[in-house]
């Protein structure tokens, strides 16, 4: 074995051969050539990637390794770590990207000769797009830099880029790793293959990182585009430059649309070359059509990479609540021509940097806390905020938008005021949040977070609304700015948005009445009748991992993630996925939530992952429900089963669900969901070895009936489903009515009888 060969844990075998963890555990009991662990811990062993894809191999349990798994395995186990594995074959890429022809010949070597020649290769082009590796001013690489001749940073600024040239000795152990990312760059291209490998590393260390997910980068970037000039409605208009100065992993500046010059500055050093890469293998891949893009490390409150900029839009997702952002040595900073900020509203800090790199005129949208807009210590910035006419708009978004998931956070649209611009007097309030009762889907979201938020609502909503600037109901309102220059200057949307009336007032209250009454008459009507008691039966039994093995039915476990663009069916297992080049589906998620409240299919899909056209279907990929599956939750023991309607097919099948998809000729769909529903059956197929039960659904048994008397059972399942969604519904439009009384009794668009 080579002495850096890659490790993989147990989790990634279970991956690679596309079975659970629980598999790989009886193959190390089982087996006794299974291979040895070379790392880990003993909880935890790692074992050799090239030992263990042999023995796959050798025992027909993997024909081949699917080459972006391959790439991803060699990433995770990097003997330097995930991230150094990220920046090596990042710099790889932009080899392979742009100089393919000199990539081909330091390929056709050995590998010690290609580390040894690589970093002079390397240097050539990481200097061309990022700029030189030394010291020096701050300048884009490209005409047109926003920086005087020869004016230096903000002293303690480090400039070099921030990806240096990696040596011939880190690079020995990445070679492996730089040949199979070029291999998968000829099917998918050098940038979708560093956002796989990237966002797989995302992925896995979630903790690691505070992320802003692509809908609410791409919500944030229309904003800005969006922008005003002046007091009059503006329409969309070209942004030649952007600046993100607390930049993360660069998902902000990604959703700029049309040609822009991008900026960015990132305090923590692997984030910052993380986010080079990310920016320079974004695009055509053109240097002569693709604008500058210039990424600084260090903290941009302390030390400011672009200390002379005036850039069209600033885009910023700060970190929230940090005491320690420089207050006492940043006390005399020119930036804070709205007040000093407090120590505890590091935020405003940020909103006044943001508005201090802005020329006359342009736009920053800023990702703030809620209480950003309400603490009394923040008051007179927000005050002097809104005298000056550089805040024009907060929005709420619905919680889930961004971590911290469980709180609605804002959006602040701010604009650089002076020259001949006249101060707004008049502030725009926005509330998207938008409670739904349990269970159903209002508006821009369903209740429950992040995996049900319905973006395109939200994205409607909010651009709507900023365009127009008008007043709607519980949705928007523009506020003269006296209003707000009170002793608490609370600019929270929702204390100045008073909510509609559940229902739409008296005159909803009573088509609300008549759709409960006729909903509790059918209740009434599908009751089931009584039932007639009988001995126990004792029937034959088999399990649905029988009858998947016999091909009565088929199991796949959802991915909720977006499918690509051609259509295929997998040889192995001849469920149906979609594939989109963009990543981008139009396609619902029927998510865990949906099935247990017997909702429509109300989440978003995740990014696809990166393949070819006619990439073989892996157990990652994506799957479309079809009229007749039967769907289960994984987690939580719960006795639930949905048999997929033509409403809901075409959805996509979201994480923790299991789609069982019976043969009609062998298995009744509805027989099959009743029967999974049993109580006693879910439990013996539960298990309980963490927090959360969860369900084999292998391991549920159904009695051996003729197609005929399974068709019986069929008709009395699905009678019984029909009442529940009745008593379902009848509980929903009571709740309404119930709150809608005591809201019109409240405030008195309702009268005692």
């Amino acid at each position: 074995m080579p002495e850096q060969a890659t490790e993989v844990t147990a989790a990634g075998i279970a991956r690679l051969a596309g079975v659970g963890r629980a598999a790989v555990s009886n193959w190390r009991r089982r087996h006794a050539d299974f291979p040895r662990p070379v790392g880990g811990t003993e909880t935890s062993p790692s074992f050799a990637l090239p030992e263990v894809e042999q023995w796959l191999r050798d025992q027909g349990k993997l024909a081949e390794v699917p080459l972006r798994e391959r790439v991803w395995q060699q990433v995770a186990g990097h003997p330097e770590g995930a991230v150094t594995a990220l920046i090596h074959a990042g710099c790889a890429l932009l080899l392979v990207r742009h100089r393919p022809t000199a990539w081909l010949e330091l390929t056709a070597v050995s590998d010690e000769r290609m580390a040894a020649v690589l970093p002079h290769a390397m240097e050539e082009v990481l200097g061309a797009r990022l700029g030189p590796a030394g010291d020096g001013p701050v300048h884009s690489e490209t005409p047109g830099a926003h920086h005087p001749p020869g004016r230096r940073s903000a002293p303690g600024v480090h400039t070099a880029r921030p990806v240096p040239t990696p040596t011939t000795d880190a690079l020995l152990p990445s070679v492996p790793l730089l040949r199979s990312a070029a291999e998968l760059a000829a099917g998918i291209g050098a940038g979708q293959t560093f956002e796989f490998l990237l966002g797989r590393q995302l992925d896995a260390n979630p903790r690691q990182y505070t992320l802003t997910p692509p809908g609410l980068a791409e919500l944030m970037a229309a904003l800005a585009e969006t922008g005003k000039d002046g007091d009059r409605p503006g329409g969309r208009r070209p942004v030649r430059s952007v600046l993100d100065p607390a930049a993360g992993t660069g998902t902000l500046l990604r959703a700029v649309t049309g040609p822009a010059e991008l900026l960015a500055q990132e305090a923590d050093p692997s984030l910052a070359a993380l986010t080079a890469l990310r920016l320079a293998l974004h695009g055509d891949g053109s240097p002569r059509s693709t604008p500058a893009r210039t990424v600084r490390g260090g903290d941009a409150l302390r030390a400011d990479a672009f200390p002379q900029l005036t850039a069209d839009t600033v885009l910023c997702h700060p970190p929230f609540n940090d005491r320690n952002w420089g207050h006492d040595e940043l006390a005399y900073d020119p930036r804070w021509e709205y007040g000093l900020p407090a120590r505890t509203e590091s935020e405003l800090a940020w909103v006044q940097h943001a508005l201090a790199r802005l020329r006359t005129g342009g736009t920053a949208v800023l990702l703030m806390p809620p209480a950003a807009a309400s603490r009394r210590s923040g008051r007179r910035v927000r005050a002097d905020l809104l005298r000056r006419g550089a805040l024009r708009a907060v929005i709420a978004l619905p919680a889930g938008a961004a971590p911290p998931y469980g709180i609605p956070l804002h959006l602040w649209v701010l604009r650089k005021p002076g020259g001949e611009l006249r101060p707004v007097p008049e502030l725009l309030l926005v509330d998207t949040t938008d409670p739904a009762e349990p269970g159903t889907t209002t508006g821009t979201q369903t209740s429950g977070g992040r995996d049900r938020l319905d973006w395109p609502a939200v994205h409607t909503a909010v651009l709507d609304a900023w365009r127009d600037r008008a007043d709607h109901p519980g949705v928007s309102r523009v506020v003269p700015v006296i209003e707000l220059l009170d002793d608490d200057v609370d600019l929270a949307p929702a204390r100045h948005l008073p909510r509609p009336a559940a229902g739409g007032g008296a005159a909803g209250l009573e088509d609300v009445r008549e759709r409960l009454v006729d909903t509790l008459r059918l209740t009434a009507e599908l009751t089931p009748p009584a039932a007639e008691p009988s001995a126990p039966a004792h029937r034959p039994l088999t399990t649905v991992g029988e009858l998947a093995r016999a091909g009565a039915l088929l199991l796949r476990t959802g991915t909720g993630t977006a499918p690509r663009t051609d259509t295929s069916a997998s040889a192995s297992t001849g469920i149906s996925t979609t594939t989109t080049g963009t990543g981008i589906s139009t396609a619902p998620v029927l998510t865990e939530h949906d099935v247990l409240a017997g909702t429509a299919p109300s989440g978003t899909p995740a990014p696809a992952p990166p393949g070819a056209p006619g990439t073989p279907t892996t157990p990652d990929d994506p799957v479309l429900l079809e009229p007749g599956d039967v769907v289960v939750p994984v987690l939580g023991g719960g006795s639930v089963a949905r048999v997929v309607d033509e409403a809901t097919a075409g959805a996509v099948l979201g994480r923790n669900l299991q789609l069982l998809r019976p043969d009609p000729a062998a298995v009744d769909p509805w027989f099959l969901a009743g029967f999974l529903r049993g109580t006693a059956n879910q439990r013996q197929a539960s298990s309980y070895a963490s927090t959360a039960a969860r369900l084999d659904a292998r391991r549920l048994q159904l009695p051996r009936l003729p197609l005929a008397e399974q068709r019986r059972y069929g008709e009395e399942f699905r009678a019984l489903a029909a009442f529940e969604d009745a008593l379902r519904t009848a509980g929903r439009l009571g709740g309404q009515l119930v709150r809608g009384m005591y809201d019109g009794l409240t405030d008195g668009t309702v009268t005692p009888r």
